[in-house]
Formats: structure tokens, C-alpha cells, sequence
């Protein structure tokens, strides 16, 4: 893992509100708001934007925690900023605040957490049974 990103470090990246980003459940549509579980895939992109960066050859990143706190509504059509900012690279563990606006409003904060393992060790650990 190259170690070229420090505590502080921010990355960010925009997304415009889809209909497939609301909250569907059995076929039913029950908001036309971004939903909080499109918001973690978008969290986890976030961070894993430094694990891109950061990643030797033969390593990969897997996520290992998630936080999401939904303050606010993004509607469909609008843009959200995501910004993660590196609170602490430990070892082989990254983690990372995020958090989520439409221009000055806050739609959600929270953090994230993933490891850089080598690509053989996932194998192995993705193959195990359970």
C-alpha cells in the first residue's frame, strides 16, 4: 500500500439524484428522494477513491464499516457533493468521514472503514466456507 495521503486529505466527487437511487421496495416506490442505502454505496465510493491512489498491483480494498446519518432530503435531479476526508490511516486500515451536500445543504454525514489486503489473501477469504 503506497502511504501518500495523510490525516486531513479530502476527496470528492458529484452524482446527480436518479429515479433508480430512491428507496424501492418490492416494486413499490415509496419516496422520490435519494434513499440512505444509495447514499452508502455513494460513501463507499467516496473513500474508496484514495484506496484507487493508494493500491499497489497486487492489493485491493474491501470495506469493513459504514455509518450514515440522513439529515436531509436530495431530491431527484439535484447534484450532491461527496467529500470523504481521511480521519486516520492505521497499518492497512483507512478511515474516512464523509459527508454528503446539496450546495450549503448537508444531506448526510458519516464515516467508513476498509482495509487493503493483498489480492491472494481475498481469495482465500471469499472462498471459505462457512
Amino acid at each position: 500500500m503506497k502511504n501518500i495521503f495523510k490525516t486531513g486529505d479530502q476527496k470528492s466527487f458529484k452524482r446527480t439524484v436518479q429515479e433508480n437511487d430512491c428507496a424501492i421496495f418490492n416494486g413499490e416506490l415509496l419516496h422520490r428522494v435519494c434513499s440512505t442505502f444509495a447514499l452508502a454505496r455513494d460513501f463507499e465510493w467516496s473513500s474508496r477513491l484514495f484506496f484507487i491512489e493508494m493500491k499497489e498491483d497486487d492489493e485491493e480494498g474491501v470495506g469493513t464499516m459504514l455509518s450514515i446519518e440522513h439529515k436531509s432530503p436530495a431530491f431527484i435531479g439535484e447534484e450532491v457533493t461527496f467529500t470523504a476526508t481521511i480521519e486516520t490511516i492505521f497499518k492497512n486500515e483507512l478511515i474516512c468521514t464523509i459527508e454528503a451536500k446539496v450546495g450549503d445543504r448537508i444531506i448526510a454525514t458519516g464515516k467508513t472503514g476498509q482495509k487493503m489486503l493483498k489480492r491472494e489473501k481475498l481469495k482465500v477469504l471469499f472462498k471459505a466456507e462457512y
